[in-house]
């Protein structure tokens, strides 16, 4: 298997709601999970991101939203061995214990420090024992546990495919992302040439799973269509002829990008198939995508209008191949950016490498994918993220639409020469420079977030 191929299976993760409350109840149910009596306090530490990103988010199978009732849930009922789905089980029952927990002030959710690099420790303390744990760097990737004072040598680390126990010194979860010889992350050992020869010449057959993303994030739609909570969903289904697909190939993608992100942004019970460790950046990474294919006409016989599996059926090559290409550029932006930061990596990062897709089921060359990267960075690059929220669905639109009229640009020649702007020389440079702008550069735009969520 290509080590492009690897690095996109090994990141694509079904993840339940928004994946920041779900890692932070991964991170105290697995301290939990190794302590005995009851909970009587409950501490979590977190980097700005994660805070943010959870601060106001719906929480799945749950009435209420938000960092404290995330942790909550993570004492009461979450199950650690499902990763970023521990809250997939979630009873009423359970969401009241967890409230109860809350109102007697026995949870705790603190921002340590600013920074866009994951940073989760939790801490439980029952009437018997305490137990912390200690996450860097991926939403799941434990690298210390203690208990009683003492460090254990083990960690549970579902992110990894649940495979359960594991020792300290495998190397975590991201270290197919790092090159063995050097810190550099794997993905950018790789330019848009050698990216796009590999989607170019990559097996189907190796590649088969991504099809996974398209179904699970169509089921997550229709989770969003049937619900009677969903807004946006519902207005974007009108716009689009009250068809799901229909022969608008923008209002398509619309619907099915961002009807999705609704729906997981107000905690559907529904998982997105998560990259770089978001359900919105492989919701709007994939989404669009599935769009073109079905409004360009091309069959779908399997579920969903999915290309089916079988042998000697139609052909569904160019969009694996396409979203294999969008999933590799979101992780190039991305890597540089950090997993969390104050600008939106959906729209920005996902955003690009879903219009790099685009362009490529549209017959672009190097240089037009060059362009349409171009475009989007002069775009896009500096939109805020204020946390996982339905403000997120509105990104989304506002990335989509931005995608189209990118790649439409790009493939009539047009786009924004590097001269101006964060532009490079080269893809790679304004990549790298879209990136910068969210880290180092949007680091007092973090804290600023942060504050104004904490005095509303």
């Amino acid at each position: 298997m290509d080590r492009l191929t690897r690095l996109i299976k090994d990141d694509m993760k079904p993840a339940l709601g928004v994946t920041e409350p779900g890692a932070i109840a991964f991170a105290v149910a697995s301290a939990r999970a190794r302590i005995q009596g009851e909970v009587k306090k409950v501490r979590v530490a977190l980097n700005s991101g994660m805070y943010k990103n959870a601060y106001t988010c719906g929480i799945p199978n749950s009435a209420r939203f938000g960092n404290l009732y995330a942790a909550a849930l993570g004492a009461v009922a979450a199950d650690a061995g499902r990763g970023l789905e521990s809250l997939a089980e979630i009873t009423p029952e359970d969401d009241e214990r967890a409230s109860r927990l809350v109102d007697d002030g026995a949870v705790e959710v603190v921002m340590d420090h600013i920074g866009s690099n994951i940073t989760i420790d939790a801490e439980v303390e029952t009437d018997q024992e305490w137990c912390a744990v200690h996450i860097r760097d991926s939403h799941t990737n434990i690298v210390a546990i203690e208990k009683n004072g003492e460090r254990i040598g083990e960690s549970s680390d579902a992110y990894n495919g649940g495979a359960g126990e594991r020792s300290f010194d495998q190397g975590g979860t991201d270290a197919d992302r790092v090159c063995e010889d050097k810190d550099i992350p794997m993905i950018h050992r790789y330019s848009l040439r050698d990216i796009l020869s590999y989607v170019n010449e990559v097996p189907e057959e190796e590649i088969d799973f991504i099809q996974d993303a398209f179904a699970m994030n169509m089921e997550l739609l229709e989770e969003g269509l049937a619900s009677d909570r969903t807004v946006i969903t519902k207005r974007l289904l009108k716009e689009n002829g009250g068809k799901v697909i229909s022969e608008h190939p923008l209002r398509t993608a619309q619907l099915l990008c961002n009807g999705a992100i609704e729906a997981r942004v107000l905690g559907l019970s529904r998982p997105a198939m998560s990259i770089t460790g978001s359900g919105a950046h492989g919701i709007i990474a994939t989404m669009p995508l599935l769009a073109w294919y079905r409004t360009a006409g091309c069959p779908g016989e399997g579920p969903y209008g999915l290309p089916a599996r079988e042998k000697g059926a139609a052909d569904g090559s160019v969009l694996l191949r396409a979203a294999a290409l969008s999933f590799l550029i979101t992780m190039y932006i991305k890597e540089y950016s950090g997993r969390l930061s104050a600008f939106c990596g959906c729209g920005i990062a996902a955003g690009t490498g879903m219009a790099c897709g685009l362009a490529y089921m549209r017959g672009a060359d190097e240089a037009a994918a060059g362009r349409v990267i171009q475009n989007m960075a002069s775009g896009l690059t500096g939109m805020i993220c204020d946390g996982g929220n339905h403000g997120c669905t509105m990104k989304g639109i506002v990335a989509v639409d931005a995608a189209f009229r990118s790649v439409d640009l790009a493939l009539d020649g047009v786009c924004i020469g590097e001269i101006h702007g964060i532009n490079g020389k080269t893809p790679e440079d304004t990549m790298r420079h879209m990136g910068m702008i969210a880290s180092p550069g949007m680091v007092e735009t973090e804290k600023t977030i942060v504050e104004i969520m904490e005095q509303k």
